[in-house]
């Protein structure tokens, strides 16, 4: 039976590519991308073709045009597959094509299909059920990731004028990056049945995606502490502490995570990052502005972003550059232990902690199909030509 699938298969493959190459050329059609597109979600559950895949990376980067017809070939794909091998593998592909960074596909919204109810038609119920599940976990994600980035840059092109997010604003996007480390964490194998080679691949490309949301989220509650410390509101506060505490579970379970990626042979003991708890000293900053405990407001050191505000942080182990004494007995310490990075980098913070040494050797050691995504062809914007109207997929 298995022989038999895979004949099927392939032969599947191959009568899609005959019907691509005889389709006209058109704005929805490019046959020569769809070939390829078939062949880098093929049936073949071995593996992701990665020459294929990093050859549509390479469409896409040399022009936005090729957006269009790119996605509308994915799209049909998907909605007429009923192989999770194939549905795996379209979804690591427009992971992939996110991972680009290009401007018209972060304007993108929604996915243009819809995987929310996918189901195997190949396997029994018995044996389908934890690879549905994950197709769906890996679409769920996926498709929020695309809205919530989509709407940050149409919020951005509609500010004519730079200005700055509201403190509320910023704690809502705290809240949403939250929601999207809950949605990583749901992709996961569900028994040892699914714990086959392309599944663990996509697995690969989920932890690199958990370290940069999670890298943006240690990123702004940075930004964010200091000025709810600066303000001392007590809605904002209020707000920021649910985010903390939050925030100190997500930790614990993310070191879980890790763990069972490590168990599953994702990640190697010595790359299985380390995670600490929330900062107690922030949380307990916080409650003290909700129950009115007047403090005096926080100085800043000007553009150095190596320094952050932590009150009354008197631990041995702190490095502090300095602290002052406020007039009523609170302790302001600005310390180094908040660290501030990029986005594609995870690091301690003071109030989100990393121990591990290691952890971002994890990120650069774990293989995936995009490492080279963002490296192939230097993206070369298209002048004097109309870009491709999404919304009309």
């Amino acid at each position: 039976m298995r022989v038999w699938t895979k004949a099927s298969g392939a032969i599947k493959d191959k009568n899609s590519i005959w019907v691509a190459k005889l389709s006209r050329k058109g704005p929805f059609h490019n046959p020569d991308l769809e070939t390829v597109i078939i062949k880098a979600t093929s049936h073949d559950e071995g593996g992701i073709d990665t020459k294929n895949v990093q050859r549509v990376f390479h469409w896409i980067r040399t022009s936005p045009l090729y957006l269009k017809p790119l996605i509308w070939a994915l799209s049909m794909r998907m909605q007429k597959t009923r192989s999770w091998v194939v549905a795996l593998k379209g979804l690591m592909l427009i992971h992939g094509v996110f991972c680009c960074d290009i401007p018209v596909v972060n304007q993108m919204g929604r996915l243009p299909f819809d995987l929310s109810n996918f189901s195997d038609g190949h396997l029994s119920a018995a044996k389908a059920w934890s690879f549905n599940a994950f197709v769906r976990a890996y679409f769920a994600y996926l498709d929020q990731r695309s809205a919530f980035v989509s709407s940050a840059v149409t919020k951005q092109k509609n500010n004519k004028k730079e200005v700055e997010e509201t403190l509320m604003e910023e704690l809502e996007k705290l809240q949403k990056l939250q929601g999207m480390i809950d949605m990583l964490l749901q992709i996961r194998p569900r028994n040892e049945d699914t714990n086959v080679g392309l599944v663990l691949e996509a697995m690969d490309c989920v932890i690199v995606e958990i370290f940069g949301v999670y890298s943006k989220f240690c990123n702004k509650i940075a930004k964010v502490l200091l000025r709810i410390f600066e303000v001392g509101g007590r809605v904002e506060a209020c707000i920021g502490l649910k985010v903390l505490q939050k925030a100190s579970i997500q930790v614990e379970e993310m070191s879980l995570f890790f763990e069972f990626c490590k168990y599953i042979g994702v990640l190697n003991a010595s790359q299985c990052p380390k995670i600490d708890t929330i900062s107690e000293e922030d949380i307990r900053e916080l409650e003290r502005i909700i129950h009115g405990a007047s403090f005096k407001k926080a100085s800043v050191v000007e553009n150095d972003e190596e320094k952050a505000i932590v009150l009354r942080d008197c631990s041995p182990t702190a490095t502090v550059s300095h602290q002052k004494e406020s007039e009523n007995g609170l302790t302001t310490v600005i310390t180094h232990q908040w660290e501030l990075f990029d986005d594609d980098v995870i690091v301690g913070a003071k109030g989100i902690h990393n121990n591990a040494s290691n952890g971002a050797k994890a990120i650069g050691t774990t293989a995936n199909p995009f490492e080279e995504s963002c490296s192939l062809v230097p993206y070369v914007p298209v002048h004097h030509q109309s870009l491709p109207d999404l919304i009309s997929l």
